[in-house]
């Protein structure tokens, strides 16, 4: 698979990217564990099947300590073990914020589960990370971004 367009190349995108990238460190002092806002941006671009997301964030995550067995079992989450119950509340947070178009939105009960879990500044911080991996999954999916060549931090 090849790129459609080189977005690194244009004058526009990195600094889209940019304030996109910045909004997301913003989420770094949410109080929401960095494991879990990795597994939600993994959640999310497994769903949207964001090559390029999805080699991001597994090898970041992965350098953060991540496990493998975790890594390996995002995508079925609801049937593995190695989640926690805060874990598992903003991945369906997650799942059901990402799949609006499907016509169900997010359901009271996902919510209720999320706030049993996390204070209003860390359902924010949800939300808010939800929206910002689901806009990179977009650019990338629209754009053919590949996957493969992601050397962990080298967006900074």
């Amino acid at each position: 698979m090849q790129s459609r367009i080189d977005l690194q190349g244009t004058a526009l995108a990195p600094k889209f990217g940019r304030h996109l990238v910045s909004a997301d460190r913003v989420l770094d002092e949410s109080g929401v564990p960095a494991a879990t806002r990795e597994l939600v941006k993994i959640r999310a671009s497994q769903l949207n099947g964001c090559a390029g997301c999805l080699d991001m964030h597994t090898k970041e995550a992965a350098l953060a300590g991540e496990t493998a067995v975790r890594l390996n079992l995002v995508a079925t989450w609801r049937e593995a073990t190695v989640f926690t119950d805060a874990e598992r509340a903003a991945l369906e947070l997650t799942e059901q914020g990402t799949r609006l178009a499907d016509g169900g939105g997010v359901t009271d009960e996902a919510w209720s589960n999320a706030a049993e879990h996390y204070d209003d500044e860390q359902l924010a911080a949800l939300v808010a990370q939800i929206a910002v991996i689901n806009a990179f999954n977009r650019l990338n999916v629209i754009t053919r971004q590949v996957g493969g060549d992601y050397q962990p931090g080298q967006f900074g």
